[in-house]
């Protein structure tokens, strides 16, 4: 990580949810534009909120100096009956992307999960893990969507997830031993780690050398505690506030900092914390967040010149 030009970029979701749609729901795709723009931040996510055609979107973007970095996509490689659909809508999602300037595509596994497994219906709280068959359906259409990325000069990073099947350590570890790592990279989450059961540091320690894109959150302890216990599942968690903005939680970022700055990672950094809007107000969040960061990178900043003077 190049500590003079640290890439930090903002997620709408800190205004604007997307697994519980009625967070945020008021604010419109001008309101975060401005707040962003006035928050200082060059870099942002896709959101639901956004102008659907990449012309506009990319024009209402550039006059406020902000680029798109990426967007999520969720996929249901691990089942071979919709294979093809789902690389023909891989594709397209990849040219949007591209046409937007992007090098990133925010990817992660649906089948069996309870946040867009499109099979199951109604209210669902329990992952259903995959087969080993499915396991393998997966990773080979893993395999294909990255080779599609790489086709066109970008990136698939794989976004393990609470509410998925990869989202735990043993499935993280599982599913960087499996898959190719020329075509297959992670992104980062250092909340998804945490609830998950994988220790942040430990993770960029183990598979540093497969970050490709980094989402920086937060987590409540007392919140996340109450939610292991009384096994609240994932949507109600948001609600209830498990997550937050770095500096506003437990965990200790400077370690993961100098970890990535050892790493040499030089790719965008996401704040985002999903919580409600209207207890936790995304703009003085943000804001705090970005401080609290710019802490951390002023003192490895002035830790690097000491060595260097000693």
């Amino acid at each position: 990580m190049k500590l003079d030009k640290t890439k930090l970029g903002i997620s709408p979701i800190n205004w604007v949810n997307e697994d519980v749609l009625t967070l945020g729901d008021h604010y419109t795709f001008e309101d975060l534009l401005g707040d962003f723009s006035s928050l200082g931040f060059s870099a942002t996510e896709n959101c639901r909120k956004f102008p659907k055609d990449p012309d506009v979107l990319k024009t209402a973007l550039a006059e406020k100096g902000i680029r798109l970095t990426s967007q999520w996509k969720g996929v249901l490689f691990s089942d071979p009956a919709r294979r093809d659909e789902e690389l023909k809508s891989y594709r397209q999602h990849v040219d949007f992307l591209k046409r937007m300037g992007s090098e990133h595509v925010v990817t992660c596994e649906l089948g069996g999960s309870i946040i867009g497994d499109p099979r199951r219906q109604g209210i669902v709280e329990n992952v259903i893990p995959l087969t080993p068959e499915e396991w393998g359906y997966m990773v080979e259409g893993l395999n294909q969507a990255g080779e599609i990325c790489r086709e066109n000069g970008m990136k698939l990073v794989y976004h393990y997830h609470i509410g998925t099947v990869v989202e735990k350590p043993d499935e993280i570890d599982r599913l960087m031993a499996s898959t190719n790592p020329d075509l297959v990279h992670l992104l980062y989450d250092t909340g998804h780690a945490y609830y998950g059961g994988y220790d942040p540091l430990e993770l960029i320690q183990k598979h540093g050398d497969r970050v490709g894109y980094v989402h920086l959150k937060d987590i409540r302890q007392s919140v996340l505690d109450r939610v292991m216990e009384s096994g609240i599942p994932f949507q109600a968690s948001v609600i209830a506030g498990v997550f937050t903005v770095p500096g506003d939680g437990c965990i200790d970022f400077g370690p993961i900092f100098r970890a990535l700055n050892d790493r040499e990672y030089d790719g965008w950094m996401i704040i985002e914390a999903e919580q409600d809007p209207s207890v936790a107000n995304p703009y003085e969040y943000a804001k705090l967040s970005k401080r609290y960061i710019d802490g951390i990178i002023t003192d490895m900043t002035d830790s690097g010149t000491e060595k260097e003077d000693e």
